[in-house]
């Protein structure tokens, strides 16, 4: 392709994306009037607490801005192995490998586990990082319907390959809605298959004090049950996190590439995470309290109370969920909304996300706010 035509090309596709409505612009949130977040991450209000930030200034003032190395080479530090086993001690693993992104995470756990002798069976619904990581792996993979784990022992049961691995996330990213866990978990035993679960809109947020889903399950710490998740959302930091045995752990270590080739997790994140993990377990009533804004929310813009954080509000077309967050941002209020390619679906939706901290008076603008947005489209 000669540049002329690479430029012609680039053009198109802007075009095409325009006339969709389909155009994605980055944008400073630092920037212009502030407006009341329910379209960050940041569900326990953590990442600007005080005592998280200390957290996070004393571990770069302690080790320095970066790691300095892939983990094996000298880039593990001492802060690593701290932070792994506090994780692994609250959400119940015997132990964990932190990663500089919750993507990477993904990666490398199926990654490292799958070969041409795998079966991966995925949810339609599973994030982004996940279906990379199914493309990357040399095995098969099957997508089956979203939450169908009759599909799931279908596929399980007429496999040929002599492993396999089932992904699933216990709280989905788009939707905001539960994963069926308990059942998924039972058809990987029965068809001795392996559940990768990823927790990252679940941990902080969902379960015994903000332990995940496969705790509240009793899933915590079984061989044939992994964990991935993310400390950049109830944690308020940056990195990822896979909880497993630790037979899993040292595969994980000596054959993912994403971890072996990557340097170590930045020390600022790793502090400010184990503080925030710190916090959590002594103020459990943040995980309910996000849940019982949550219910708040979900109860303006018209939908049922999710599984945990993330609210999904469907919207006619991609042009109509921007009328709303444009709407909302007009009324103080910055809310998100996915449309296709990132929605599993293909349907357009508002995205919300509950945080711990707001106060009475933000869930009621809020409220305020989203019944406005949403009924200026179907009112």
């Amino acid at each position: 392709m000669s540049p002329s035509n690479f430029v012609s090309w680039l053009a198109a596709q802007a075009a095409e994306r325009e006339a969709q409505g389909l155009t994605r612009r980055l944008a400073d949130s630092d920037r212009g009037e502030p407006l009341l977040d329910l379209a960050g991450n940041d569900y326990l209000g953590l990442a600007r607490d005080p005592r998280v930030v200390a957290g996070a200034v004393a571990a770069a003032q302690a080790y320095g801005a970066g790691a300095g190395a892939s983990r094996l080479v000298s880039g593990t530090l001492s802060l690593h192995t701290e932070l792994e086993r506090a994780m692994a001690e609250f959400i119940g693993f015997p132990s964990a490998l932190v990663f500089s992104s919750g993507y990477h995470a993904n990666l490398s756990v199926v990654q490292a586990l799958a070969d041409q002798d795998t079966l991966v069976v995925s949810d339609a619904h599973i994030h982004a990082s996940m279906i990379d990581a199914g493309r990357l792996a040399r095995a098969q993979v099957i997508v089956i319907p979203h939450n169908d784990v009759a599909a799931v022992e279908r596929v399980l049961a007429r496999r040929d390959q002599r492993r396999a691995l089932v992904l699933a996330e216990t709280i989905y990213s788009v939707l905001g809605d539960a994963g069926p866990v308990a059942e998924l978990a039972a058809a990987a035993a029965a068809y001795d298959a392996v559940l990768i679960a990823d927790e990252a809109h679940a941990l902080g947020v969902a379960g015994p004090g903000g332990r995940g889903l496969l705790a509240a399950h009793g899933l915590a710490g079984r061989p044939e049950v992994i964990a991935t998740g993310t400390l950049s959302k109830s944690f308020g930091a940056q990195g990822g996190l896979v909880l497993c045995v630790p037979a899993v752990r040292e595969h994980l270590i000596n054959r993912a590439r994403p971890f072996i080739y990557d340097t170590g997790l930045a020390p600022a994140a790793a502090g400010g995470a184990l503080t925030a993990l710190q916090i959590l377990a002594a103020e459990p009533g943040l995980s309910s309290q996000v849940r019982s804004n949550a219910a708040v929310l979900a109860d303006a813009a018209g939908v049922a109370a999710p599984a945990g954080a993330v609210l999904s509000v469907p919207m006619p077309g991609p042009r109509e969920a921007l009328a709303g967050v444009a709407t909302a941002a007009g009324h103080g209020l910055r809310i998100g909304c996915f449309r296709p390619p990132s929605t599993p679906d293909g349907r357009s939706r508002l995205r919300l996300t509950a945080h711990a901290h707001h106060t009475d008076e933000e869930l009621a603008l809020a409220a305020k706010v989203l019944r406005r947005a949403v009924s200026g489209v179907f009112g």
